[in-house]
């Protein structure tokens, strides 16, 4: 197998492959003029250094050219930030040194001899189209194209490498032509199908096509009745794979034939609550809840059940203030009933692992199950995105952002992933890269409320609170009143001196917590920003007794950088656990 060796910079959420003059944002091609892309290869190879306009000028333009200098680079300026999203006024990439010229304010990072591997096929799985009248089979059409999708990630990983769920999905309903939307996910096939009533069977289409040229290499349908729609998945995606000339793996194959219950009826249950999943709000995850649970209760040994169950257990404390005394037993048990079903799967490791870092408390453990998620299913940004982030929250920043990078490139229609790079970014103490991927989160999905969470805490320590407040606000109102960002706001509140409104913000918690759990963290946040040390700690051990789960942030949230040095600081971190790896 031939491989091809190149130079690559890396800034942000960019790629610049210098030699073929190519700039990709989360893996897709942004396209950029001539001379803008000569302007950007420019200063990208100088970081931090000014680069004078008579320099822009002699290397964008020949001596026997004339041009209106001043419009011509002010042309090229401008073009270059509508391509990176950046803007003159809070400069992330392009500043500008009056009267002299440019400096590129970016961390580059020169990638030499990167190895890049012809033989490694990306492909897209756009979503199946429920052509009939009856809106209730959409669930399935999102289904089949979801299932699609994990079970091509997990057949070859090292060769065929698939676009995530979320961004497939946001070409539900496009009027995109097929060119543009390969260019835009820089794949080389896509996947099309549909699903239709024909008397008492489903008839399901599926075509696979060449991008570059929209050539169909091969299509197929099956008449299937409703009850044995749940093989039809992987049917598909082995033949597929096979059109693509991929060797298959007799091993991986028969995990594959392992993964879907053969019971119609929970499989069908299974659909439905991932379609409710996928939209992570408190009210949808319940209802997930509910059909994860059933679908168990039909077939006992439905690995994929139980892992929905467990994930959902495991993320409502934290997206949804659940009290983690309810939610911590029954996720632990939904985990172990998916190890025992299938452990070789990769949304059982990935389950394994949120239940071992964000209610266990055992960081080592949730680090080695993503990591065995990864391994088994290289082409999911779900375990990418985990990864990074226990990564970050144990110190190892380094380490995260790549993964953090990898999720996007995986699914950069993803609004969570964008937010969580955010977090990871915060973490890093590098507030201007939290802000523009909270900016990208809030783009990709403006309803969104963790994207303004993330916009909210990265603004404020930026220096800029009324962004930052303004933020907030949106994003209690999105959440339907989660904790974190209100009590970020009377955090913030408290720093800018206005203490009556943080101790009004103190009377609200305390009056929702009369009728529901407040986790005890965002009182001891407020109290934090009020400086006021004993009523922080009696909170925090409060938090403690009650495993509040936003704990998991202590060792590396700036906001607490103040109280390091307290030994009770130290003794709640050692309590905890974090302190062999913070």
């Amino acid at each position: 197998m031939e491989i091809v060796c190149r130079q690559t910079l890396r800034f942000g959420d960019f790629e610049l492959d210098v030699a073929d003059c190519v700039l990709r944002r989360n893996g897709r091609p942004v396209r950029l003029e001539r001379q803008p892309m000569d302007l950007l290869v420019l200063l990208a190879q100088r970081p931090r250094q000014l680069v004078l306009r008579a320099d822009i000028v002699a290397t964008l333009w020949s001596a026997d050219v004339f041009i209106d200098v001043e419009t011509g680079v002010n042309t090229a300026v401008r073009k270059l930030r509508q391509a990176l999203s950046d803007s003159p006024d809070a400069a992330a990439y392009v500043e500008t040194v009056p009267g002299r010229g440019y400096r590129f304010v970016a961390d580059v990072e020169v990638v030499r001899g990167a190895k890049s591997d012809p033989a490694l096929v990306m492909i897209a799985v756009l979503p199946f189209e429920n052509l009939g009248s009856d809106p209730e089979r959409q669930y399935l059409a999102d289904g089949l194209t979801e299932e699609i999708i994990a079970t091509l990630g997990q057949i070859d990983p090292e060769h065929l490498c698939v676009i995530g769920r979320t961004s497939s999905m946001a070409y539900k309903g496009a009027l995109k032509s097929l060119a543009v939307i390969g260019a835009e996910l820089n794949v080389q096939y896509l996947v099309e199908g549909s699903i239709k009533g024909e008397g008492a069977l489903l008839r399901i289409r599926c075509t696979l096509i060449r991008a570059r040229d929209q050539v169909s290499v091969w299509s197929t349908s099956y008449d299937r009745e409703p009850i044995s729609m749940l093989g039809v998945q992987q049917e598909l995606s082995t033949a597929i794979a096979a059109q693509i000339q991929l060797r298959l793996s007799p091993d991986r194959l028969e995990v594959l034939s392992r993964r879907q219950t053969r019971n119609a009826d929970a499989y069908d249950l299974y659909l439905r609550g991932r379609m409710l999943w996928n939209q992570l709000t408190p009210p949808t995850t319940r209802k997930a809840m509910e059909y994860y649970t059933r679908a168990t209760d039909m077939d006992h040994d439905y690995a994929l059940a139980w892992a929905g169950l467990a994930d959902s257990y495991s993320s409502a404390p934290m997206n949804g203030d659940a009290r983690p005394s309810d939610v911590f037993a029954l996720a632990g048990e939904a985990a172990a009933q998916a190890l025992r079903s299938a452990p070789d799967l990769s949304e059982t490791q990935h389950a394994l692992g949120q239940v071992r870092w964000q209610l266990g408390w055992d960081w080592p453990a949730a680090e080695a199950a993503f990591r065995r998620a990864v391994a088994l299913d290289a082409s999911s940004g779900w375990p990418q995105s985990m990864l990074g982030h226990v990564l970050s929250q144990t110190g190892r920043h380094a380490e995260a952002l790549p993964l953090m990078r990898r999720a996007r490139e995986l699914d950069p229609f993803s609004a969570v992933h964008h937010a969580m790079s955010s977090q990871v970014a915060f973490q890093a103490r590098d507030y201007v890269a939290a802000s523009e991927h909270a900016r990208q989160a809030i783009v990709i999905d403006p309803a969104f409320w963790v994207g303004y969470m993330m916009r909210g805490q990265a603004h404020h320590q930026l220096g800029e609170t009324n962004v930052a407040l303004e933020a907030l606000a949106t994003a209690a109102r999105l959440s339907g009143g989660n904790s974190k960002p209100i009590s970020l706001r009377g955090y913030i509140l408290a720093r800018m001196g206005m203490l009556k409104d943080a101790h009004d913000v103190l009377g609200m918690l305390g009056d929702v917590a009369r009728n529901r759990y407040v986790p005890p963290y965002a009182m001891a946040l407020v109290h934090a920003g009020l400086g006021e040390s004993d009523a922080v700690f009696d909170w925090l051990d409060r938090a403690y007794s009650v495993r509040d789960v936003h704990l998991v942030f202590l060792g590396v949230d700036p906001k607490w950088d103040s109280y390091r040095t307290a030994l009770q600081f130290g003794a709640l971190l050692e309590r905890c656990g974090f302190t062999q790896t913070c």
